[in-house]
């Protein structure tokens, strides 16, 4: 083997790592499996040093064990995480307290109004910058002694390299204090965000962070020297792993929630949805994304599952259901909802219950909630003339065929799986093998991603959805004011 690409992921449930050649043959792989914290309601956290950081030196070490692989073989690496991720540093990088997730934590409510106010943005549960709000406002101790503000790539970066970046990618989501169009942080929004001071050094996503330093060498057992590429938010690295190379592919995520990426030819802003900036120069993409979609199948075993505690055991349960569930309609708001009602306050439904259902068919009606919130995002970027030509379905949920031709039929695509279901950390060796000149461009992509499964909806099945997808949507608006008044109440009662 002569160069090998080191991509890891940190995801909210698990880290994984791959070593690929330069032709994209994976050598060797390792996961290791985290919790995710929720301390309060609406509260998403990770402990940087004791998930993120211990699962790097976890895996970097297992891969490292494989029979034939040295450390000086390692041509580049890169990390993605999940975004955004805000994680306060003292001066000598060390997390101050556990990272701040993604859409998921909805704590920063207060502070996505009063910036709306000042700023004239609009922010959600998905945004930076309320987070960082949050922490200067709530936690004073730690802000007095915070030196830098990071994203996930960017506690990787500095740990590894003692540079401290963030791609224009994930930069995109601490918007205004991110200049979108000047690519750079604005110094206009410091007294109501953070001094950019604190703020990463700004990168494209392949661009060389700097080099593993001798301290991160004795740490991981990987070579002193080694290129370490600035890294980007999962999703993105998922894209790459799924082979977004042209306009109008969209990659579509099931992982503990669904986020897409849809490849545009040119900046748009449809509403509702994220615009950004992609991961070169001159590319383009539309951003969105639910707030559950495998926390929901997590949460049903946990709870319901009665001994059985495999996935294939329930969807084996599910095929049992017919389509629609015998009469059930779920709303999977368990967590609120980012694309395309950035409701956090919305609450999950089961409506139609009778004593008649089994657990099979509620199930069922789980697996079709997530169909029906993504017909939702996908119809919503349609009629603003943003259609997706090739939807490229990766993550967990690709390996529940049931799950896969459920949404297909529900939402009326077409799916197709690459053959290499490594996931985003497969994307991020591929971006380590592009920053470091191995490949020319993501056009590349068509000979380092494969297709595999392919799922097309069924004939017989969308006048049946057409009508429970009609009731799905009705049901959030008819009920969303009550779902307001539950979750103020649940709040005021501490729950």
């Amino acid at each position: 083997m002569k160069s090998l690409l080191l991509g890891v992921d940190i995801g909210t449930y698990s880290s994984k790592g791959v070593l690929a050649t330069e032709t994209g043959r994976v050598v060797a792989n390792a996961v290791a499996e985290h919790e995710l914290a929720m301390p309060r309601p609406g509260w998403a956290e990770h402990d940087a040093e004791k998930v993120w950081w211990s699962d790097f030196l976890s895996i970097t070490k297992r891969l490292l064990a494989s029979d034939g692989v040295k450390p000086d073989q390692i041509a580049g690496i890169a990390v993605s995480t999940i975004s955004p991720a805000v994680v306060p540093v003292d001066s000598n990088g060390r997390a101050l307290r556990p990272a701040i997730l993604y859409g998921i934590d909805t704590r920063a409510t207060a502070e996505i109004t009063d910036l709306a106010r000042e700023t004239g943005g609009h922010f959600d549960s998905q945004s930076g910058c309320p987070k960082i709000l949050w922490i200067r406002r709530k936690e004073p101790e730690v802000w007095s002694r915070t030196r830098r503000i990071v994203n996930g790539s960017g506690f990787f970066t500095l740990r590894l390299t003692g540079e401290a970046t963030i791609d224009v990618y994930d930069a995109t989501v601490f918007a205004p204090l991110f200049d979108t169009r000047d690519m750079r942080w604005s110094a206009a929004f410091e007294s109501v965000v953070a001094p950019v001071s604190m703020m990463p050094r700004i990168t494209w996503t392949s661009e060389l962070a700097g080099r593993v330093t001798r301290e991160a060498a004795t740490l991981t057992g990987l070579a002193e020297g080694t290129p370490v590429i600035s890294g980007t938010a999962d999703a993105a690295a998922e894209a790459i792993s799924a082979g977004l190379a042209d306009d109008g592919d969209m990659m579509l995520m099931y992982g503990s929630s669904t986020f897409f990426i849809l490849k545009t030819p040119s900046l748009l802003t449809p509403k509702g949805f994220w615009g950004t900036r992609f991961l070169e120069k001159d590319s383009f993409a539309v951003a969105g994304g639910t707030a559950t979609a495998g926390s929901l199948t997590r949460w049903f075993r946990d709870t319901f599952a009665s001994g059985e505690t495999s996935y294939e055991a329930l969807a084996d349960l599910a095929a049992g259901s017919p389509a629609g569930a015998n009469g059930l309609v779920v709303l999977p708001y368990f967590s609120g909802e980012r694309t395309p009602l950035h409701d956090p306050e919305a609450r999950g439904m089961v409506f139609g219950l009778t004593v008649k259902h089994s657990r099979a068919d509620i199930y069922r009606a789980f697996l079709e909630s997530v169909g029906h919130s993504v017909r939702h995002n996908i119809e919503a970027l349609a009629v603003q003339d943003c259609a997706a030509r090739r939807i490229l379905a990766v993550g967990g949920g690709t390996r529940n065929p049931l799950w896969m031709q459920i949404v297909s039929d529900i939402a009326g695509i077409t799916q197709v799986v690459p053959q290499q279901q490594a996931g985003a950390s497969y994307g991020d060796a591929f971006l380590a093998g592009l920053g470091i000149g191995l490949f020319s461009g993501m056009k590349d992509l068509r000979r380092w991603v494969q297709p595999g499964a392919s799922y097309s909806p069924q004939a017989g099945t969308r006048a049946l959805y057409d009508q429970y997808h009609a009731l799905y949507r009705k049901l959030y608006n008819d009920t969303s004011n009550e779902m307001h008044e539950l979750s103020r109440l649940a709040a005021s009662s501490g729950g």
